[in-house]
Parts: structure tokens; sequence; C-alpha cells
């Protein structure tokens, strides 16, 4: 079993109904009427509840920030990479994340993702954050939507996306083009390297292309947050596609 915590992220979790929600445990004397409509969604599914003190949901959330409600569901399950080629639509559009260790980052990054309709995220499994709570509650909900798949080997992966007809494109600091140059309307894979390090040098090599977003005080901040960085980079792929579609 699993936790999910918050306001917007139990609700998408009722809702979507895409994993089964055991119970639900609700700050004694909470009032809300988002928490009372995520009420009434569990009675209709028959979702036992738990009217508990406060400090019982911080225990169970790990936080402080659960908002007065947490659901004991089952465990979130990635997605097969090659469940996920199969299911993309085309021109195909994957977010790659390279040792990401922060889970508000990711969760961050998966959010942005389900508005900009990336088909999926591709992230590592060592020296990097999975699925955990946090990453639900900063995801708020888009964990239901957005495919995630997590690999051994990230090389290995992006070559499977060059074999599907993937171009793939990284995002680093100093890159020759910037990231309004190149064409995202054909079948792209974004990759984004950890908070710290960036893009290791094997997955770099394995890139079609990088692009940089400009720093007007590079002698101050040194780099974008990576999710904020995905956000731009996103959008960039949305612009382009509706601007001129690919036919």
């Amino acid at each position: 079993m699993e936790v999910v915590y918050g306001i917007h992220a139990v609700e998408t979790l009722l809702r979507s109904r895409t994993r089964p929600v055991e119970r639900l445990h609700i700050a004694q004397g909470a009032r809300a009427t988002r928490i009372d409509q995520i009420l009434d969604l569990a009675r209709a599914q028959s979702i036992a509840l738990r009217f508990e003190k406060n400090f019982t949901l911080e225990r169970l959330a790990g936080s402080k920030a659960h908002q007065g409600i947490v659901a004991i569901c089952g465990a979130k399950k990635y997605t097969t990479l090659e469940e996920l080629l199969a299911s993309k639509h085309d021109p195909a559009f994957f977010v790659v994340l390279d040792q990401v260790e922060d889970p508000h980052n990711l969760g961050a990054v998966i959010r942005t993702a389900a508005c900009a309709g990336v088909n999926g995220i591709i992230i590592t499994e060592r020296r990097a954050v999975g699925l955990t709570p946090a990453v639900a509650k900063a995801a708020s909900g888009a964990l239901e939507v957005v495919p995630v798949v997590r690999v051994a080997n990230m090389v290995q992966a992006l070559e499977e996306l060059k074999k599907a007809g993937i171009w793939i494109v990284g995002v680093e600091a100093g890159a020759p083009r910037e990231w309004t140059e190149v064409d995202f309307r054909s079948p792209i894979a974004l990759v984004l390297g950890s908070e710290g390090e960036g893009i290791r040098h094997l997955v770099r090599q394995h890139c079609d292309w990088t692009v940089a977003l400009p720093l007007r005080n590079p002698g101050v901040i040194t780099s974008l947050n990576v999710s904020v960085a995905a956000g731009v980079l996103m959008y960039e792929v949305v612009r382009q596609r509706r601007k001129t579609p690919v036919r």
C-alpha cells in the first residue's frame, strides 16, 4: 500500500480510479468544501473513512503539508518503456530526467507534463527519486494521468527511443543552440539532468542536439531549477506544434 496526501492529489486519485483506495484519514473538525466533496466521492465508492487528530495525519503522510486528508491506496505502478512506446501519440513527446533527486522537482515536472500533453516521463533507478508520497503531493494529481517509466540504464533507453524514430534533445547550459532553434514538431524526447551535475557525459553523447536557456545574470545565477527549465521547454514544444502542426 502507498500514501497519497493533499486535497488535489487525493481528489484526483478518487476521480481517476486508476488504483484501489483502501481508506481515507481526515482531520477531525476539517471544514472545507473540497474535503466535503472528496468525502462524497469516497462514500460513493464505499471507501472507509477515519477521522483523526492532526498529529496522526502528519505521521501517516510524513509531512505537515497533508491539508487535512491522507489516502491509503495501492502503489502506483511504473510503466515499461515498451508499453510507453506502444501507447505514444503522434508525434511522440517524452521527458527524460537523468538522476533528478528532489521529489518536489519531479512532482512539478509531472504536473507540467500533464498540462503540456507529454506522453510519458522516463527516470533513472539509481541516484534519483522515485514515485514517493511527496512526489504525488507536488504533482497535484498529475501522477494519476502521466505514465512514468523507471530504467536501470538510461543510455539503453535513449537508444530504444532512437530506434522508435524519436529525436533526443538535451537541455544544458552552454549548449550551442538556444531552446527555440530546434524543430520540436518531430517526435521528441527532452532530456534534463540532475540538480547538481546536469546531464551525465554518456547521456549527453546520445543526444541528437543540446539546447540552452539564456541566463541574463550568469555571474550570479548559474542555472535554472530543473522543473522550471523543463516547463519552458515543454511549452516551447506546445507552441511550435500549435503554430504549425505536423502533417
